[in-house]
C-alpha cells in the first residue's frame, strides 16, 4: 500500500511534556489504539471515512516546545485534512489549555506542590469524541483497568477501520457507524457482558438514527450533563463524571467513585481509610476548578510507582 504523506509543525505554549500527556491518555502499555514508542505518539484517526495515521513528535521550536505532526493517508492529504487533524490532536492532548493558573494554585498547596512539579508539563488529555469516552467508560466498568484496556483493544480490532503500514496492522477506535451491521452477540463474542454489549449497540444506534445527540452535552452544565448522561443505558455516576473529564474536557470533574482515585487520595491525605464519594468531593474541592488535572497527576504518579514511566 502506498500512502500520501504530509508533515506540519506548530508551537505549544510551555511547559509541555508529550510523553506524560500520552501516558495520561493511554493509561496502560496494552493500549493498542494510542501507541507510544518512547518518542513518538501514533494513532489511527478517521476523516471523511478514511483512516489516517497520525504521528506526533515533540521538538523544540524557537526556544519553546512544539509538535511535529506527520499524516499518512491513502488519499491526498489536503489542507483541510491537515487542519482537521491538527485541531483533533490539539483537543486530545490539551494543547490549548492554559496551565498557569493551575500551577499558581498548586505551588501554594502542600499536598500538590511536589506532585505537580514532578509531572510538570502534562496536559489534560481527552478522547477525540464523546462516543469514544462513553464506550471507554462502559468497557472499564466493574473490571480492572488492565482488563478494560485489553477489551477496548479487541473492540478496535473487531470493528475499527484498518490501516496497514509496513505489514503492521493498526486499527482506529470504532465509530457509531462501524457498529451498524454488528449485533449485540457480535460484541459479546469479544468478551463483553450482555449488558455492556447492549449498552454499546444501543448508544451507536441511537446516535445513527439521531435519537441521541452527543453534541448537546457540550452546552450543558456539569450537573445537567451528568443527569442526561445517566439516562443512557449502562451509564452511572462514575461513567458520567469520567465522560465529563475525558470526553468533554471539564477539568473540575473528579470521578468520585473511581477505585484508583480513592486509593490515591487515601495515600496522599494519609487517611487510613478509603474515602467515600462525599468525602472525596470535600477533599478535592480545595483544588477547584482543577480537580480533574489533579486526577491525571495522580494517575501518572501511580504509573511511575509501577515503573511504567
Amino acid at each position: 500500500m502506498t500512502y500520501e504523506t504530509s508533515a506540519l509543525s506548530f508551537p505549544v505554549h510551555p511547559p509541555f511534556r508529550l510523553d506524560l500527556t500520552v501516558w495520561a491518555l493511554r493509561r496502560r502499555k496494552t493500549n493498542i489504539v494510542d501507541l507510544w514508542d518512547g518518542s513518538r505518539y501514533s494513532r489511527i484517526l478517521v476523516f471523511d471515512n478514511e483512516p489516517v495515521k497520525v504521528t506526533a513528535i515533540q521538538k523544540e521550536m524557537h526556544t519553546q516546545p512544539g509538535i511535529c505532526l506527520t499524516l499518512q493517508s491513502e488519499r491526498e492529504v489536503t489542507p483541510q485534512l491537515q487542519h482537521d487533524a491538527r485541531l483533533t490532536l490539539q483537543k486530545m492532548l490539551g494543547l490549548t489549555v492554559d496551565l498557569q493558573p493551575f500551577y499558581a494554585m498548586a505551588g501554594s498547596n502542600d499536598i500538590l506542590s511536589s506532585l505537580v512539579q514532578r509531572f510538570r508539563g502534562v496536559r489534560p488529555p481527552r478522547f477525540p469524541t464523546i462516543f469514544e469516552a462513553l464506550i471507554n467508560a462502559v468497557a472499564c466498568q466493574q473490571v480492572t483497568l488492565d482488563l478494560g484496556i485489553v477489551m477496548l483493544g479487541r473492540l478496535s480490532e473487531g470493528f475499527g477501520k484498518e490501516f496497514v503500514d509496513n505489514d503492521t496492522v493498526m486499527h482506529a477506535f470504532p465509530r457509531p457507524e462501524d457498529f451498524q451491521e454488528a449485533s449485540e452477540d457480535d460484541i459479546r463474542e469479544l468478551g463483553f457482558s450482555r449488558q455492556k454489549a447492549r449498552a454499546m449497540k444501543e448508544l451507536a444506534d441511537g446516535i445513527l438514527d439521531k435519537r441521541i445527540d452527543l453534541t448537546s452535552f457540550e452546552r450543558m452544565s456539569d450537573r445537567d450533563a451528568v443527569a442526561h448522561l445517566t439516562n443512557l443505558r449502562g451509564i452511572g455516576r462514575w461513567s458520567a463524571e469520567y465522560v465529563l473529564l475525558r470526553g468533554l474536557g471539564r477539568l473540575d470533574s473528579f470521578p468520585g467513585d473511581d477505585v484508583g482515585a480513592q486509593s490515591n487520595l487515601e495515600r496522599i491525605f494519609r487517611l487510613g481509610h478509603k474515602p467515600g464519594y462525599e468525602e472525596i468531593r470535600t477533599l478535592t474541592s480545595q483544588w477547584h476548578p482543577y480537580e480533574g488535572l489533579v486526577y491525571f497527576h495522580l494517575l501518572l504518579e501511580k504509573l511511575h510507582q509501577k515503573g511504567v514511566i
